[in-house]
C-alpha cells in the first residue's frame, strides 16, 4: 500500500509540474478510479444490506415490511454515496478547479 501511495505522489508533482495536458489526463485517471472505487464499495454494501433483510425475515417473517422498508432506505442512502462519487468526477472532468 506504501508503494502505490509513493507512486500516486511520484505522478502528481509530474501532473502539476508540467502543462495542462498532462493534468487533464490524470484528472480524467482519477475521475475513473473515483468512480470504481464507489460503485464497488456500493455493490459490497447493497449486496451486504440485501442479505442482512432476507436472513432477518427468515428468521422472523412477521416483520418482514419493516426490515424491507428499512433495506429501501439504506439502499437509497448508500447510492447516494455513489452519487456523490460521481458528481465529484464529473467536476474532475468537466470543471477542474486546478486548471
Amino acid at each position: 500500500m506504501k508503494k502505490v501511495l509513493f507512486l500516486m505522489l511520484a505522478l502528481a508533482s509530474f501532473a502539476f509540474a508540467s502543462d495542462g495536458e498532462t493534468l487533464k489526463v490524470y484528472s480524467v485517471l482519477g475521475a475513473a478510479i473515483v468512480l470504481g472505487i464507489a460503485a464497488f464499495g456500493g455493490a459490497i454494501a447493497m449486496g451486504n444490506t440485501a442479505s442482512a433483510t432476507i436472513n432477518g425475515t427468515a428468521r422472523n417473517p412477521a416483520v418482514g415490511g419493516k426490515l424491507l422498508t428499512t433495506m429501501f432506505i439504506a439502499l437509497a442512502m448508500i447510492e447516494a454515496q455513489v452519487i456523490y462519487a460521481l458528481v465529484v468526477a464529473l467536476i474532475l472532468l468537466y470543471a477542474n478547479p486546478l486548471m
